[in-house]
């Protein structure tokens, strides 16, 4: 893709995510409900890739994807941000980091419509959440597609940060967004993105290992649970 083919795409999920946040800022009741889902699949994810968080080569990029986008918090705190400072990141970062912003917010869009979905289907039973109960929800919602989508989303995001660790000059692209970020009051965007470069960088051989242990993983319990099978969202790992 050319720059300009990632920032179209990226304003264009821009607008999906906050068309599809807005209900978070009307609705109180759905917003704490999102809330509790959103905490529940962030333990159910440390529970999954618990050997990750150990791991001196894996804990820096586990922790990242685990506080940075499946957190109570996530990107959406960032969508302001991210969309007043296109024009910088278009004109500064290489394609790898704009890819890396682009895959982050398609996910969040996708992420807060699947959620949604799922606050939904739960029901009265958001308030505490089971694992039969989210299982059931699960299946009830569907979307196997979207489901496919998003753990795809996963390994690209993953990829292009590790893209983004082994371009020659990123780190001083990165410096040189910074005193711009700050002056815009864009620094929580511009940690986000130093974060997730420091958290990648700091793995030995590259990300490829890691990311595809994770995309497997959550491929093998979205089949599972699918398949009616509860007790994948606490089986150890292989």
């Amino acid at each position: 893709m050319t720059q300009e083919t990632f920032r179209d795409q990226l304003l264009a999920e821009l607008d999906r995510s906050e068309a599809l946040h807005a209900r978070t800022v009307e609705d109180a009741g759905f917003a704490e409900r999102r809330a509790a889902l959103r905490a529940w699949q962030t333990e159910r994810l440390a529970r999954t890739h618990a050997d990750l968080l150990k791991s001196r080569r894996f804990h820096d990029a586990a922790e990242f994807f685990l506080t940075e986008l499946y957190g109570p918090g996530d990107m959406s705190r960032h969508l302001a941000d991210v969309r007043r400072i296109v024009p910088v990141m278009a004109a500064v970062l290489p394609d790898a980091g704009l890819a890396t912003v682009a895959h982050a917010v398609e996910l969040n869009a996708l992420s807060e419509s699947l959620d949604e979905a799922m606050v939904e289907a739960l029901g009265a039973k958001a308030a505490d959440i089971t694992d039969s109960a989210y299982a059931a929800a699960y299946r009830k919602v569907g979307r196997v597609e979207d489901r496919e989508r998003q753990i795809e989303l996963i390994a690209l995001l993953g990829n292009a940060l590790d893209r983004l660790t082994r371009q020659r000059f990123i780190g001083t692209a990165l410096k040189m967004m910074r005193k711009p970020a700050l002056l815009a009051g864009l620094g929580e965007l511009q940690g986000f993105l130093e974060r997730g470069y420091a958290a990648f960088g700091a793995m030995r051989g590259g990300a490829a290992e890691f990311v595809a242990i994770v995309a497997a993983r959550e491929r093998r319990i979205s089949a599972a649970l699918f398949a009616g099978d509860d007790a994948a969202l606490t089986r150890p790992p292989d």
